[in-house]
């Protein structure tokens, strides 16, 4: 597509919660729409002149889904403009009309109409059309996704067909999404917006296992990250019940959180918290006290949730909801 979903200035910015829309008649309004509306992309193109593009998108928490209509042109990601990134991002892109080709990874995954294809912001990617196209893209942090970026990297630029299986399931939902945008502004937006990710979590699992992708190694780490997500809410998650039941040492248990660069209680609270901001911006648990929603994720103590809430997102549970409730939160 054009580029990633996030501001080039540090942070999402604070805005009102809405869709907005960017029409270009010339491939240079084009190339400033790009630049003032994603991160930092070489966009060129053979058949400059004429020109028309347009770019709808919209957010709900920490989700941001674009429609993009163009014509012919190439988006490149280089090494040194993700240099000056510090922020980690999956795009998953969905063709809705034309054909596109995304390099990356020594990868290259031709798209048609349907199908679907994931990549990396943080590493160096291509995206060429040749032709008029309509595609829509959704750009998450990788933290929201309970797969290891390891595993997620075996499926960058792989073609994924939306028109049977898993993929013939979620596509359609996916492109309702792209089409009803404003529903993202509403007071569901975040709900909508999660659930999304749920299903494309669904998605790369059921890809992986069909590729025979994971290895014994990975296949384990897997079923433990499952297994504590379904136990968020007990006081008693901890390395020693998780080695236990996966019949395995405490030692070894601390290894396999190592090789990835964190540990156990780091992963286990990073879950916890993505599922308390979750609450926190639904409509749904607006009169439940902010220590109730700590409680129901495990979070004993209220004034320690709120510290670490704070270290993690840069502000405290109480004015994430109110930012919420006001419609002024984007990711």
């Amino acid at each position: 597509m054009l580029s990633s979903p996030v501001p080039a200035t540090p942070g999402p910015a604070r805005e009102p919660n809405r869709v907005t829309t960017s029409i270009a008649r010339t491939f240079s309004d084009f190339r400033q729409a790009v630049s003032d509306s994603f991160v930092p992309l070489e966009v060129t193109s053979s058949r400059p002149d004429p020109f028309w593009g347009r770019i709808r998108r919209a957010g709900a928490d920490e989700v941001h889904v674009y429609e993009v209509s163009a014509g012919e042109h190439v988006v490149e990601r280089t090494p040194e403009l993700i240099a000056g990134s510090d922020r980690h991002y999956y795009k998953l892109s969905l063709m809705l009309s034309g054909t596109g080709l995304l390099i990356q990874d020594d990868r290259e995954a031709t798209l048609q109409p349907g199908d679907l294809a994931v990549y990396d912001t943080n590493r160096p990617y291509s995206l060429v059309f040749d032709d008029d196209f309509r595609t829509m893209v959704v750009m998450f942090p990788k933290h929201l996704i309970a797969l290891p970026p390891d595993v997620v990297a075996q499926l960058t630029a792989v073609q994924m067909s939306g028109r049977s299986g898993v993929g013939g399931i979620i596509a359609p939902f996916l492109a309702q999404l792209a089409g009803n945008l404003e529903q993202l502004s509403g007071p569901t937006g975040a709900r909508l917006a999660h659930t999304a990710l749920d299903l494309v979590t669904t998605m790369f699992a059921n890809e992986l296992d069909l590729t025979g992708a994971l290895d014994p190694h990975q296949a384990l780490m897997q079923r433990i990250r499952t297994y504590i997500d379904a136990n968020l809410a007990s006081t008693d998650l901890g390395p020693a019940q998780i080695a236990a039941v996966h019949f395995i040492s405490t030692r070894h248990l601390h290894g396999l959180f190592r090789e990835q660069g964190t540990t156990v209680s780091s992963w286990i609270r990073s879950r916890r918290l993505d599922r308390c901001r979750r609450d926190l911006v639904n409509p749904i648990y607006g009169d439940r006290p902010v220590a109730a929603i700590a409680a129901r994720w495990g979070f004993v103590d209220a004034a320690h949730f709120s510290r670490v809430f704070k270290a993690a997102y840069a502000e405290s549970p109480s004015d994430l909801r109110a930012a919420a409730a006001a419609g002024t939160h984007l990711g």
